[in-house]
C-alpha cells in the first residue's frame, strides 16, 4: 500500500534528502516549510504519518503537532536538535510519537516511519467495558463518544486491552507501544497519565499501577 507522509522541514537540503528515501521507499511524499502551510497540506492530504521539524518559520513544531493532535490520532515523528531529555517529553506532551535527534540518518527516518506505520495498521476492533478501539481506524471511542487520542496513546491503550487483567511491564509497553529507541519507562509513565485523565471514571475500566511490576488494566463487571 502507499502511504501518504507529510514532511515538515524548512532546510531545502534535509528535505530533498529525506524525500528521496522516502520516495524511493515506495511512500507519496508531500513537503511543507513553514507551520502554516503545514497544516494546511494535513487538511487537504491526510497524511498516513507526519515527519515534523521542531523548529519552523511561523508556527514552530509543537504548535503544529499540537494543533494536528486535536483533531487526528495520525502518527507524528519530531525531527529536532534538541537532545534531552526534558525537550523529548515536552513533545510527546504535545502529542508526538517519536522523537528523532539530528544529525540523523535518512534511513533511520525511513525506519521510523515504515514503524509507525506498521503500528497504526489493522486489526480487529478492541472492547473493553465502554472502551472501544479500532486499530484500523485508529480511533477509541467511549459508548461511542470519539477520544482525542495521540497515536502513541492508542498503542499504549491497545497493548493494556490486549492483556486486560494482566499485568504489562513498563518495559513490555516500551517495546510493544514506543517507537523510539531512546523511549524510557519514564515516557510511559507519561502516557498512562494521559490516558487516565482522558478516560476519566466512564469508561468502565481502570488503568492501575501494579507497584514494583507495572500497569494492568481492569475491566468493571
Amino acid at each position: 500500500m502507499r502511504h501518504t507522509v507529510l514532511l515538515v522541514e524548512d532546510d531545502a537540503k534535509t528535505a530533498a534528502s529525506l524525500r528521496l528515501y522516502l520516495e524511493h521507499a515506495g511512500h507519496r511524499v508531500v513537503v511543507a516549510d513553514n507551520g502554516d502551510t503545514a497544516l494546511e497540506a494535513a487538511a487537504r492530504e491526510r497524511p498516513d504519518v507526519v515527519v515534523l521539524d521542531w523548529m519552523l518559520p511561523r508556527r514552530d513544531g509543537l504548535e503544529v503537532c499540537r494543533a494536528l493532535r486535536a483533531s487526528s490520532p495520525v502518527p507524528i515523528l519530531m525531527l529536532t536538535a534538541r537532545g534531552l531529555e526534558e525537550d523529548k517529553l515536552r513533545a510527546l506532551y504535545q502529542g508526538a510519537d517519536d522523537y528523532v535527534v539530528k544529525p540523523f540518518s535518512p534511513r533511520e527516518v525511513v525506519a521510523r516511519v515504515h514503524a509507525a506505520l506498521r503500528r497504526a495498521g489493522g486489526e480487529r476492533r478492541l472492547q473493553a467495558g465502554r472502551l472501544a478501539l479500532d486499530p484500523e481506524a485508529r480511533t477509541a471511542s467511549v459508548d461511542g463518544t470519539p477520544l482525542s487520542l495521540t497515536g502513541a496513546e492508542l498503542r499504549v491503550l491497545e497493548a493494556l486491552m490486549r492483556a486486560a487483567g494482566r499485568v504489562l511491564a513498563r518495559g513490555t509497553l516500551v517495546e510493544r507501544a514506543l517507537s523510539s529507541d531512546e523511549a524510557s519507562e519514564r515516557t510511559v509513565d507519561v502516557h498512562v497519565a494521559r490516558l487516565r485523565r482522558k478516560l476519566g471514571e466512564g469508561a468502565g475500566v481502570k488503568i492501575v499501577t501494579v507497584y514494583g511490576a507495572g500497569y494492568r488494566m481492569d475491566v468493571a463487571p
